[in-house]
């Protein structure tokens, strides 16, 4: 058969990390879930190492993993990211790849990514070198082989990024097919313009380079690609397949019709996309009008007859080139006419200038701990990959000019630390949206921030004036936000976190969290030596002393806190460096007499005296634990509210249900009190370890009899979040016959809800389990095979699984 099908899949995230404590804080804008990742993951990434196949009747009849059949890249920092907070999706992936290499021949589908992002044509030679190796060595540490194609962001492409690639012994890449300049079959002379002519994308290409390397190149489908991410081509998976494969000519010649999206289609921009592109790749594999495989495979099968230049600085998602990083081109997302994107000139340059400045000092730097700096950064994604103290040590023992006892290691990863985050500053998504005061745009200058910060706790130097001198050039287009400078000082200062700032959070959450006295608070290593603790009534005073370390750079110092918690919200003390003894002994003295008295004031001087200005209250704790202990603070006047809206309730839903019944609109200050305490008790119903499905369903029953509204992306959420509880005990025990039960109960329930739920979880672990079912019931597992089997048949109806 000479027809072949690839579909490729770029997942990618920008790093969302908090450049000070390197993790996602919660986004709002991502609600119900804590963040922009966790809610894509649950949408895209998880669905589809799990992707449903539906019969005729609309009934689950095979659950296949996407990733093993398509050919796919996923950014490092998702991954990164995926493998602490989404285990089981990473784990997918990972298994994906390992298979996909059986089913093509020894070629995994899993494809490597320029590391963070970076627009590499506008990147300068060391960065575009550093990107391509930790892009590599990452992909290697996670998949175990070395990657043979490495996909760049945004496609942006030039010579010398193709250079890199091929030194580096980068196999192939993808791109549009705009991108081809020009074209001509291996052995002849005459080259056909791609501009006038088009460029076959059913071919490969190759292209020839300096020093006899070369790199082989596809060029995707550009209509059919635009129809999977614009045209809602995924609505339907056999219609997906019919496009796929008439997307060949007829030819005796080798043909691979292939596409490249954004990942994230198959679910996230297109739901259930998963499952579209899951009975896709299906209907190819059991029809025999063409083949699936991947781009090492066919390379293998098929090497290239053509060859091919490409047109330097051109990418997929700008038509202007690379203008959209670096100009107001006209390329934008749409939705806010009148505006202009001028502020992504000054952006870029005073990042450049940044970069520039701190290039120069990190090799004269570097230079004395190093014999070759730059190469240490090209090795630092191995501790990046590892973060242990051990291993920080080991690496820096080993590229260190000299190994002995005067090797400043803090100072040593401090300069490396500034290097990474000036690499994460040119994530390309900075430029890529409307706004300069977009998330993108203002993470981006938070990375900016920290290699400020941490330069001028090397060299002693002041950078920032400067920097804002230049970025004070870039407009919003909102006014409240003035300019560049503006952005920095009231989006990017207040995120700044020291060692100092890191006690002070430790101090107010060590009074609402049983803290050991050892404990990991971000990327810090906290160690308590002390703590003196007195209590009168719920006022709380708290003195302790703690050593924390950082992770990153090892740097570790004594910190001594005192914290008063008065009363609710009220809450206010102070932290020191390395407070001597003899004060710390001094504070408690004069501290516990004043606590004992009950003289607060003087113990809000006696703070104040002691660690001067710097006092913290309530709003030092980071955006996560502010809301944990907001709830907290909040529960007892939340419980007196509830109260009070559950006396209304009773007052007022018989009228709400005779007005509702004879059609009569009811005041809306009625509805309130109503609503709450339904919605409350309904939440409260399904977050139950063992959700109690009867009264969630009178609940919904008088809900309806009061014509009220539900807050449906709440109980959406918890409703799935449940189910998800339940799937877990019943793969871990597929014997348990309580879970069986509440699965189909609560399945049943929310199928009659006025909100949607996705079943997914549930109906893939009843699959799973209904795969083993035969040497379940061979077993000593079930007590009762009969009831099981009975439970396992109503689960398999309600959640239309084919048993």
């Amino acid at each position: 058969m000479n027809r072949y099908v690839c579909i490729h899949g770029h997942f990618y995230q920008p790093p969302r990390e908090n450049p000070w404590l390197e993790r996602v804080e919660v986004q709002d804008s991502a609600y119900p879930y804590h963040d922009w990742n966790e809610r894509i993951t649950a949408e895209c990434y998880q669905p589809n190492g799990q992707a449903r196949i539906l019969d005729a009747e609309g009934w689950i009849q095979r659950i296949n993993n996407n990733y093993a059949h398509i050919s796919f890249n996923f950014g490092p920092t998702l991954l990164s990211w995926m493998q602490l907070n989404a285990p089981e999706a990473y784990a997918a992936i990972l298994a994906a790849d390992r298979h996909s290499i059986d089913l093509n021949g020894g070629h995994g589908s899993a494809i490597a990514q320029a590391y963070n992002h970076m627009i590499m044509p506008l990147a300068n030679a060391r960065d575009r070198r550093t990107q391509v190796l930790w892009g590599i060595r990452d992909f290697e540490h996670r998949f175990g082989r070395r990657p043979e194609g490495m996909w760049l962001p945004e496609a942006a492409v030039s010579r010398a990024v193709l250079e890199e690639l091929a030194s580096q012994r980068i196999t192939y890449t993808i791109l549009a097919p705009r991108q081809a300049l020009r074209y001509r079959r291996i052995g002849s002379e005459k080259w056909i313009d791609a501009s006038q002519h088009g460029i076959d994308p059913r071919r490969p290409y190759r292209c020839n380079l300096d020093g006899g390397r070369s790199i082989d190149i596809f060029f995707y489908d550009g209509p059919l690609s635009q129809a999977v991410a614009f045209e809602r081509l995924l609505s339907n998976g056999e219609h997906f397949a019919r496009r796929l494969l008439g997307g060949f000519e007829h030819r005796e010649e080798p043909q691979l019709v292939h596409i490249a999206t954004d990942g994230e289609s198959y679910g996230h921009h297109h739901p259930y996309g998963d499952m579209a592109l899951s009975y896709a790749i299906r209907h190819i594999m059991d029809g025999h009008e063409a083949r699936l495989t991947n781009y090492g495979q066919y390379l293998e099968m098929h090497p290239p007859q053509w060859e091919v230049e490409v047109i330097d600085n051109s990418s997929w998602s700008c038509v202007h080139g690379i203008e959209r990083w670096r100009a107001d081109c006209g390329c934008h997302s749409g939705g806010h006419p009148g505006w202009n994107q001028q502020w992504r000139k000054p952006l870029r340059e005073a990042l450049d200038w940044l970069r520039d400045e701190m290039a120069l000092r990190f090799e004269r730097e570097a230079g004395k701990i190093f014999n070759d700096p730059w190469a240490v950064r090209d090795e630092y994604i191995q501790v990046i990959l590892e973060r242990t103290r051990e291993r920080a040590i080991e690496f820096v023992d080993h590229h260190a000019r000299e190994r002995g006892p005067g090797i400043d290691y803090t100072r040593a990863l401090r300069l490396l630390e500034m290097q990474r985050n000036a690499m994460l500053m040119y994530t390309s998504c900075g430029w890529f949206f409307d706004e300069l005061t977009g998330i993108e745009t203002v993470q981006v200058l938070q990375y900016a921030g920290r290699v400020i910060q941490i330069s001028e706790g090397l060299f002693e130097e002041s950078f920032e004036e400067d920097f804002l001198d230049r970025l004070g050039k870039a407009q919003s287009n909102l006014r409240e936000h003035g300019d560049g400078r503006s952005v920095y000082v009231n989006m990017v200062r207040p995120a700044k976190v020291d060692l100092l700032k890191m006690a002070e959070h430790y101090a107010v959450i060590s009074l609402f969290e049983d803290a050991d006295d050892k404990a990991e608070v971000y990327c810090y290593d906290v160690r308590s030596e002390e703590r003196h603790e007195m209590t009168a009534g719920r006022t709380r005073l708290r003195v302790g002393r703690a050593t924390l370390t950082s992770r990153l750079s090892l740097n570790s110092q004594r910190v001594t806190y005192a914290v008063l918690h008065l009363s609710d919200h009220i809450i206010t003390g102070g932290a020191g460096l390395e407070v001597p003894d003899e004060m710390m002994a001094s504070f408690l003295q004069e501290a516990r007499q004043a606590f004992d008295l009950a003289q607060y004031g003087k113990l809000l001087r006696l703070i104040e005296r002691d660690f001067g200005s710097s006092t913290f209250s309530l709003a030092s704790l980071f955006k996560d634990e502010q809301r944990k202990v907001a709830e907290q603070v909040l529960e007892g006047a939340l419980d007196s509210a509830e109260a009070t809206y559950r006396r209304m309730y009773a007052d007022q839903a018989p009228l709400l249900h005779f007005l509702h019944a004879m059609k009569i609109p009811a005041p809306r200050a009625l509805y309130f009190p109503v609503e709450l305490v339904l919605n409350a008790d309904l939440v409260r119903a399904l977050r139950d370890e063992d959700p109690d499905v009867e009264k969630a369903r009178q609940i919904l029953e008088r809900a309806e009899q009061a014509g009220v509204d539900l807050d449906r992306t709440t109980l959406s959420y918890v409703a799935e979040a449940a189910l998800a509880r339940l799937s877990e005990r019943l793969l871990a025990d597929p014997a348990d016959s309580q879970a069986l039960r509440s699965i189909a109960a609560l399945a049943e329930m929310v199928g009659a809800a006025p909100f949607e739920v996705r079943l997914d979880m549930a109906q893939n672990a009843l699959y799973e389990v209904l795969q083993g079912r035969e040497h379940l019931l061979s077993g000593h597992q079930v007590a009762d095979k009969q009831a099981w089997a009975e439970l396992a048949s109503r689960a398999a109806r309600v959640l239309r699984v084919r048993s």
